[in-house]
């Protein structure tokens, strides 16, 4: 291993500069070769970014919100003068095509544009003479340092769309992001340091389970922020809570795209096959069911699978590549076992991803999209969250059925409904039991000055991601009740009453 192919922490504003005594492997998806090591912090780093940030924290949490707004601007625009560096290092671990990768990039930066305003979210509460010569206020304050655990399939947004809001709110924080592609955390916070985020406020810490649980347990750390598969989501909030930490878990999903009769079924089957290969089916927010409403199921079908050999799977630093392959040989192989499971349950396999043409290297972490019909609910291809491009078509006889098999799931992520029928569309958004919900959107991600998470368990603690929630996860609101004696009567009583 030489200095090139390692990938350290980023503590105290520099990169670590110890010897860890255990690496992990970082591949190039594409051609199934290591590109690197990532150094696994042992609880000593974790101690060590943990003690750094609580330093930098007591003058943090002080700076001016001028200060602050002046440091997220900042940084605003190096990450927007340098996202195609990002979007670069996003497809070289993860394997997502390049323009997936802008467009996740984008997505950071719009909620690195909400933190921006942060003067104006800071705004507390003033009640004038609530009592007699009594005013009443609240103040929105700072948590002291919290911790942020990122996954792989969103490696540059998925920590903007925490460690933003965190800092601004004046907070110190302490990143681990997934190790099997940690490049993109510590570019982005070689980009605050260079926006003149002061030392320490931003580390990065990088490993498995040690890390995480350290961050879990450590008494100086107040809160977490997870986005990953619901039962480490799970384990997270347990553990975390346990330790008396505020905790958000964004978990696991199974994402139903519901088309009514009378959709266009040419919009529909696009939107299937983009919102269900993109980025190989590795989003949160991926399409992985269709649900066809009777009677439209066999066209629908039809037109889905037609429009499947065309998608040019591929390298993603290629141009003309539109999905990418997945980000470990582990992780391929287990989505890909689920092509035999679903066929021995008795679904019909329609398109065999593993008979995709790929334009890649023999050994990258490749399978091509894969369609199944005819899926009923107690089979694991429906019941699992798959994560990778394996899309799954229902056949429900009514609305009400579709709405039925939905609500009965137990993921509450994000769902869509395709018709042209408004009332049926606001009927839908009504009774859904699904945090986030598209009409003719397939992935229905909000923007930034709204906030991201779902319901059931697809979430686990109170408050969702980004935008507002964002704001209130990271601050405590403190009240405080004053009265004043009034100088120009001498501090005398002016005749009312003293307890009304």
């Amino acid at each position: 291993m030489t200095e090139t192919s390692r990938i350290t922490h980023w503590i105290g504003g520099k990169p670590w500069s110890g010897t860890a005594q255990r690496h992990g492997e970082v591949f190039d998806p594409a051609t199934g070769s290591v590109a690197s090591y990532v150094d696994f912090a042992a609880e000593s780093e974790v101690d060590l970014a943990v003690e750094t940030a609580r330093a930098a924290w007591r003058s943090w949490r002080g700076a001016s919100l001028t200060a602050r707004a002046n440091v997220l601007f900042s940084f605003r625009e190096l990450l927007n003068s340098r996202k195609s560096e990002l979007a670069a290092i996003v497809t070289a671990e993860h394997g997502k095509v390049l323009s997936d990768a802008a467009g996740e990039v984008q997505r950071a930066l719009e909620a690195v544009e909400f933190a921006c305003g942060i003067p104006q979210l800071l705004k507390g509460g003033f009640s004038e003479n609530a009592s007699t010569r009594v005013d009443v206020y609240s103040i929105q304050q700072s948590l002291g340092v919290v911790g942020v655990i990122s996954p792989f399939n969103f490696p540059a947004m998925v920590p903007l769309w925490f460690v933003p809001n965190a800092i601004a709110c004046g907070n110190a924080v302490v990143l681990k992001p997934s190790e099997k592609d940690p490049s993109a955390a510590n570019f982005i916070a070689e980009l605050w340091a260079e926006a003149g985020l002061p030392e320490g406020v931003l580390n990065v810490v990088h490993g498995d389970k040690v890390a995480v649980d350290r961050l879990l347990e450590h008494p100086e750390v107040k809160a977490i922020s997870f986005v990953g598969s619901t039962p480490i989501a799970k384990y997270v909030y347990g553990r975390g809570t346990a330790s008396g930490k505020r905790v958000q878990a964004l978990g696991g999903a199974k994402n139903h795209m519901v088309v009514l009769p009378d959709a266009d079924l040419d919009l529909a089957a696009d939107a299937a096959v983009s919102a269900g290969f993109g980025s190989a089916g590795e989003r949160c927010m991926a399409v992985s069911v269709v649900v066809a409403v009777d009677p439209v199921g066999n066209e629908l079908v039809a037109k889905i699978a037609q429009r499947m050999p065309g998608l040019k799977v591929g390298d993603g630093r290629q141009a003309d590549s539109e999905m990418g392959p997945l980000v470990t040989a582990v992780h391929r192989d287990k989505v890909a076992s689920y092509l035999d499971s679903g066929v021995a349950e008795g679904a019909e396999l329609v398109v065999d991803g593993r008979a995709h043409p790929i334009n890649g290297g023999e050994q990258g972490f490749w399978l091509g999209p894969t369609l199944f019909d005819r899926v009923r609910p107690e089979m694991s291809v429906y019941t699992d969250e798959i994560f990778g491009p394996v899309l799954s078509v229902l056949r429900c006889p009514s609305y009400d059925a579709a709405v039925e098999l939905v609500n009965a799931n137990r993921y509450g992520n994000g769902t869509a409904i395709f018709t042209n029928d408004g009332g049926a569309a606001r009927r839908y958004q009504n009774e859904i039991e699904v945090g986030m919900v598209g009409v003719n959107v397939p992935i229905p991600v909000p923007v930034s000055y709204y906030s991201f998470g779902g319901w059931k368990d697809s979430l686990f603690g109170d408050s969702h991601a980004y935008g507002p929630e964002g704001v209130h996860f990271f601050t405590r609101t403190k009240v405080v009740t004053s009265r004043w004696l009034d100088p120009s009567h001498g501090g005398i009583n002016l005749g009312f009453p003293q307890n009304t």
